[in-house]
């Protein structure tokens, strides 16, 4: 069943999406060849339920975490652990926070230190898949306009698009109805209207699409061990234009601020 929100619950979403913002921006700061994605997930955990919130992933379903961490050929769903970025990692960081009864839900994909250009190229696009796949979030399109959208731009520029997992809907639950593939057919699918809230979030290879998922349960990891790259908005259907709940704002300040203290230096 779809669940449409109010106007009033579009706001609890919103407010709950920017603290996943802010948190992911808490990340930033500290990304670094070297940090263990242990120290990273505790400073996310520390921060979310410092401003009233509780983390969302933490124990859904039995994950062991506040956060996803997902490293070059991991997809999603990694777990964090001792293990230390290197410098030319990529690192796909995805959060989520319930707060006043409301979820929100982002991912951002990070590069550690100096990496290769075909992969930053990767991150690019990745990130470009996203906001395509945005502007087709308007009331009176279909979702697989989102789709086609995502696919065209992650394959016209040679990249290949994970099949198995899907963005969706999201509201009181973490994961409500609709899914939300990131390919498929123009034109297709369900009517998009206001009030539907979903987590749009293109997991794009470098490789093949294939994936295999690892013992632990959790990681899914790119079946020729290529690397992927992850983005993720919260976005509320509008009319006209997309409402995206959820921000990459407050990362960009904190990687420009990086950058900048780096040429300085």
């Amino acid at each position: 069943m779809l669940y449409f929100k109010t106007r009033e619950e579009i706001e609890l979403v919103r407010e709950s999406s920017l603290l996943v913002a802010k948190t992911l921006a808490e990340v930033a700061k500290m990304i670094r060849p070297g940090i263990t994605t242990l120290e990273l997930d505790r400073r996310a955990e520390e921060f979310i339920r410092d401003h009233g919130a509780v983390p969302a992933f933490l124990n859904y379903n039995g994950f062991p975490n506040s956060l996803c961490i997902s490293v070059n050929a991991q997809v999603v769903h990694g777990i964090p652990d001792k293990h230390e970025l290197k410098d030319g990692d990529i690192c796909s960081v995805d959060c989520g926070t319930l707060m006043n009864g409301f979820y929100g839900d982002s991912a951002y994909t990070f590069a550690v230190g100096d990496v290769k250009e075909e992969t930053l190229r990767l991150l690019k696009v990745t990130r470009e898949c996203l906001y395509e796949g945005i502007r087709q979030a308007v009331a009176g399109n279909r979702l697989g306009d989102i789709s086609f959208a995502i696919q065209e731009h992650a394959e016209t520029n040679g990249y290949s698009v994970v099949r198995e997992l899907v963005g969706h809907g999201i509201g009181r639950s973490l994961h409500e109805k609709p899914e939300v593939p990131n390919y498929g057919k123009r034109g297709s699918g369900m009517v998009l209207r206001e009030g539907l809230i979903i987590a749009i979030e293109p997991m794009i290879n470098l490789g093949g699409k294939s994936v295999v998922h690892e013992r632990d349960g959790w990681t899914v990891r790119t079946a020729d061990l290529k690397p992927s790259a992850h983005f993720e908005h919260t976005v509320a259907i509008g009319k006209g234009e997309a409402d995206i709940l959820s921000s990459f704002k407050f990362i960009d300040e904190i990687l420009h601020e990086n950058i900048h203290t780096k040429v300085l230096n």
